[in-house]
């Protein structure tokens, strides 16, 4: 049997499951395929951050997950000498996107929510337990070969099927190695009361060490504890040189090292499993009509929390782009520009996080004393939140590439305001030119001028007096495309739209 689709999403993961729900808003005609019945029943990714909110909250999701998330209020270092070398608040703290800069969840529950919103898509089917064997492409489109002999066809596929994608594979892409690779001990635990922390010196006052993220920068054993929702919380402990994965987790050994975080509270282990912390980098994230997304395109040590968010931004970047290329809206070379935009930022980010890997890493006692003391001199260290590079590439203004605030209004947020998509901000009265105005048209861009919209924390104003602006436009991925005033604006708009290859076709709006 063969059957004809835009796109083919193989893995129904997080990020396959939210590029689905992205593409189908988008009217896309999408199938899911995954080779497991159901989703992975215990917790692997446990964080996000705001721009992910974003995202859930872009698909109208976020509010069935909401009540399921922990806020964070920031991130612990705990020195070899039991004392705190570097605190990220973030308690009273402004909050130009709107919400918290981090939140844990539990994997399962956002799987789940992201499973159910495709059930609302009538452009989108899912099937389950099927594995996908082959992938032969011609200029017309992509054939997936399935085990039991059959085939689906499409135009576009989406590699989201994991660290070791079978589709990745078949189109022949190597990654790679940034050079760092460290075995640790992963667990996750229902425990029935708070952590028992030790008397870390240092703290600062009103610090809540139950819903601070605490890395142990302790050359005796690394670790991380991390809170969670409800009363989920995980380990990770750093393997020593010569301790082998299988004796590392076995239950009496896992016990042992959480059992003086827990005291007397009750405690149930519901998975320990140990990994190597790599950096990996797909070296092609496109092979003619085959992408690659989330942890099939790369992987990065958990450092900063930022492997699967990694995956949302790519379906993001990609999802708005193929939505204008199947509508003959804009040319398919449009979608050559979403690996060096993505590019840049994964491998920002991982740089970041192997760096501070390293230095977690440190198992000489004096050369972490060394460390501490140079982190505790240290000014203005970066959350996960603030990593993110701005995206390059030939569709975005010099001045742009930035991710867009999303301030809190009087009522809701920007987005909700907006209603998302192609978004023109402006203060005052704006001219542009009759061709501007076409693309913006075509586009279907919606316009806002900032001093209707209620900002009782002026994060809007404050935004364009920083950048001497006038007017914004915003991707549907909640990038800045281009900034400036009137004659500035059109140039760079125009600019974009011969980068994008833009169709005029009056009419496209923004789906959903």
């Amino acid at each position: 049997m063969s059957m004809q689709y835009d796109v083919v999403v193989v893995g129904c993961g997080p990020v396959g499951a939210f590029a689905a729900n992205v593409l189908g808003r988008a009217g896309l005609r999408t199938l899911v395929l995954d080779r497991d019945e159901a989703p992975y029943a215990l917790p692997r990714a446990v964080h996000l951050d705001h721009e992910i909110v974003r995202l859930l909250a872009d698909i109208d999701l976020w509010d069935d997950i909401e009540g399921k998330m922990l806020a964070a209020d920031g991130h612990l270092h705990i020195g070899a000498d039991g004392g705190v070398i570097r605190y990220l608040s973030a308690v009273d703290k402004p909050k130009p996107f709107g919400h918290a800069n981090d939140y844990f969840f539990y994997q399962p529950e956002l799987e789940a929510v992201l499973r159910a919103g495709l059930s609302r898509l009538e452009t989108v089917a899912m099937r389950l337990g099927v594995e996908v064997t082959g992938v032969d492409q011609s200029p017309d489109g992509v054939t997936l070969a399935m085990a039991g002999g059959e085939t689906v066809t499409a135009d576009w596929v989406i590699g989201c099927d994991g660290a070791r994608s079978a589709v990745r594979k078949a189109i022949g892409v190597a990654l790679d190695d940034l050079d760092f690779e460290e075995p640790w001990l992963v667990v996750d635990a229902e425990v029935d009361g708070p952590i028992a922390f030790p008397p870390f010196t240092g703290v600062p006052k009103g610090a809540n060490l139950q819903r601070l993220s605490v890395m142990l920068c302790d050359p005796r054993r690394p670790a991380t504890i991390v809170p969670g929702r409800g009363n989920h919380r995980r380990w990770e402990f750093m393997l020593l040189p010569g301790e082998r994965d299988a004796d590392m987790a076995r239950p009496e050994r896992v016990e042992a090292l959480v059992a003086p975080w827990v005291g007397d509270a009750p405690c149930r282990i519901i998975r320990a499993a140990t990994y190597r912390f790599h950096g990996l980098v797909a070296e092609r994230w496109r092979v003619g009509r085959v992408f690659l997304a989330g942890d099939a395109a790369h992987q990065t040590p958990p450092f900063f929390g930022q492997g699967m968010c990694h995956g949302l931004r790519d379906a993001a970047n990609l999802g708005w782009k193929l939505a204008l290329v199947q509508r003959n809206a804009a040319d398919a070379r449009l979608l050559d520009t979403y690996q060096p935009e993505r590019d840049v930022q994964v491998r920002h980010v991982i740089s970041r996080a192997i760096e501070v890997g390293r230095t977690i890493c440190i198992l000489d006692p004096e050369t972490a004393a060394k460390r501490d003391a140079e982190v505790r001199e240290q000014a203005g260290m970066k959350t996960a939140a603030e990593l993110i590079a701005p995206i390059r590439s030939a569709i975005v203004a010099p001045v742009a590439g930035e991710r867009f605030i999303n301030p809190a209004l009087a009522e809701g947020f920007l987005d909700d305001a907006t209603g998302g998509g192609w978004v023109l901000l402006h203060q005052g009265d704006l001219s542009l030119a009759p061709e501007t105005e076409r693309i913006l048209d075509t586009l279907g861009v919606g316009r806002f001028d900032i001093g209707a919209l209620d900002d009782p924390e002026g994060h809007l104003g404050a935004w364009f007096s920083s950048r001497g602006a006038t007017a914004a436009l915003v991707r549907p991925d909640f990038y800045l495309a281009a900034a400036g005033d009137g004659a500035d604006l059109s140039r760079s708009i125009r600019t974009m739209a011969d980068a994008m290859g833009l169709t005029p076709l009056p009419g496209l709006k923004h789906q959903g």
